[in-house]
C-alpha cells in the first residue's frame, strides 16, 4: 500500500475515530503510570531514516528500565531494528484495517507503556489507545486526545531529539550526540564483498557513496542529475582512484543509469557502479559503511551513512538540516535558504512536492553548486 493512499485511509478514518474513542477518556479517567514496568511497547511504522533516529532514545528507555524494549513495526523498517540485545519482540504490522485490528485484539492493553514515535498518523495513536495502559505521544493534531501524556514536538532541532523528547515524562535525560551502528550479518557481508570484488572494488580506492534519489512520499529533494554527473566527473579528475557507488531502492535504477550516461567520458563512467536495488537493506549497512565518503539527498540512505561513522554530506532544500543533518561529528549539511523552505514538515503530515513549475521547480536544491561539495570533501 503506497504512503499516498494509507495518508488517506489514516485521514477519512482516523479523524472521527480518535474523536469517538476521546469520548472514553473524558468518560473513564485513565490509568495512571504504573510503578512497576514489565512491558514497554515503541511504534514507529514508516521511514528508514526516522526510525534510525528513534534508536538512540530506545536505547536509553532499555537502560533506565532493563527491559529490553519492543517495537511495533512494517516490513519496510524491520531491518533498522534487527539485531540490537536492548530489543525484545519485533512486531511487523501491515497497514490494513484487518491486520491492525487483529494485533490490537491480540495484544488488548498488554502493554504497560506505548511510546507513540509516529510523528502524524492518527492509526499509531489509535493502537496505543488499545494496546497500552499509559501512552505517550506527540501534543499536536487530534490524535493526541488518545494519550495518556502529550509532549510538544520541537522542530527547532534535530528529530533525534523530538524522538528522545518522548521518553522524558518517564525521567529520562540526556541528548543525542551519534547515532547507534546498524546490524548486519557476516553472510550479509560477504555477499556485499563478492559483488565487490566482481566489480574490482577493494579499500585501496577511494571509495565514494551517492545516493541520487529520495523516497516517493517527496521527490523534490532531489539534486538534480546533471549536478550528480558533473560532481562525479570533478572527483575522478582530482583522484582517478575513485569509485563510485550509486545506491537507492530497484525504482532507482533508471535515475542511477541516467546520471552514468550523463557522464561524458567511458573510462570514468567504468569506475560508477550502480547498485539500486541490488542489495537488501541489512546489506546496504554494510555496503554503505565501506565508503570512504558519502553524498546523498535528505533521505533514509543519508541517515544509514551517518549511522555507520561515514563521511557524510547532506543535500537540504525542502527540510531543513537542523532537523534532519547526518549526525557524526565528521559530516557536514548544505542548505541554501529560501522564503518557501521548509515546505516539508513530517509531523504536520506536510510533504508536499515543489509548488514552483519551469525554471524555478526545485530552485531551492538548485542553488546547491557543484563547489559546495568539493569544499566539504
Amino acid at each position: 500500500m503506497g504512503i499516498k493512499l494509507i495518508k488517506f485511509i489514516d485521514k477519512v478514518l482516523g479523524t472521527p475515530l480518535c474523536i469517538i474513542l476521546s469520548l472514553f477518556n473524558i468518560i473513564k479517567k485513565q490509568a495512571p503510570l504504573k510503578e512497576k514496568t514489565k512491558k514497554i511497547l515503541i511504534i514507529q511504522l514508516w521511514g528508514i531514516g526516522e526510525t534510525i533516529l528513534t534508536i538512540p532514545a530506545i536505547k536509553e528507555l532499555s537502560k533506565r528500565y532493563r527491559l529490553n524494549i519492543d517495537i511495533l513495526c512494517t516490513k519496510r523498517n524491520i531491518d533498522v531494528y534487527s539485531g540490537y540485545s536492548f530489543l525484545g519482540k519485533l512486531h511487523v504490522i501491515k497497514l490494513s484495517p484487518f491486520y491492525i485490528l487483529l494485533f490490537m485484539l491480540k495484544k488488548f492493553r498488554s502493554y504497560d507503556i506505548v511510546i507513540d514515535m509516529e510523528e502524524y498518523l492518527k492509526i499509531s495513536s489509535i493502537i496505543s489507545f488499545f494496546v497500552g495502559k499509559y501512552m505517550i505521544g506527540y501534543a499536536h493534531s487530534i490524535r493526541s486526545l488518545l494519550y495518556s501524556k502529550k509532549v510538544k514536538y520541537n522542530d527547532k532541532q534535530h528529530t533525534s531529539m523530538a524522538f528522545f523528547d518522548l521518553i522524558r515524562p518517564l525521567g529520562i535525560d540526556g541528548t543525542v550526540k551519534k547515532l547507534e551502528r546498524l546490524n548486519y550479518s557476516s553472510m550479509e557481508k560477504k555477499i556485499v564483498d563478492l559483488e565487490l570484488n566482481r566489480s574490482g572494488i577493494n579499500r585501496r580506492d577511494l571509495i565514494i557513496g551517492i545516493a541520487a534519489g529520495a523516497a516517493e512520499s517527496s521527490r523534490s529533494r532531489i539534486w538534480p542529475k546533471e549536478r550528480f554527473a558533473e560532481l562525479i566527473q570533478e572527483l575522478y579528475n582530482k583522484n582517478p582512484k575513485t569509485k563510485f557507488i550509486l545506491v537507492g531502492a530497484d525504482y532507482e535504477k533508471e535515475l542511477n543509469d541516467s546520471i552514468i550516461r550523463l557522464v561524458n567520458n567511458v573510462k570514468i563512467a567504468k569506475s560508477i557502479f550502480n547498485f539500486a536495488g541490488k542489495f537488501t537493506l541489512r546489506q546496504s549497512f554494510y555496503l554503505i559503511s565501506t565508503c570512504n565518503i558519502f553524498i546523498g539527498n535528505d533521505s533514509g540512505p543519508m541517515h544509514i551513512a551517518a549511522a555507520m561513522d561515514v563521511k557524510t554530506i547532506g543535500l537540504f532544500g525542502p527540510n531543513l538540516p537542523l532537523r534532519f543533518a547526518p549526525l557524526n561529528s565528521k559530516s557536514a549539511s548544505i542548505y541554501k535558504r529560501m522564503l518557501c523552505s521548509p515546505c516539508i514538515n513530517v509531523h504536520k503530515g506536510k510533504v508536499p512536492e515543489c509548488i514552483y513549475k519551469g525554471n524555478d521547480f526545485q530552485k531551492c536544491m538548485k542553488e546547491i553548486k557543484i563547489k559546495d561539495i568539493l569544499n566539504l570533501m
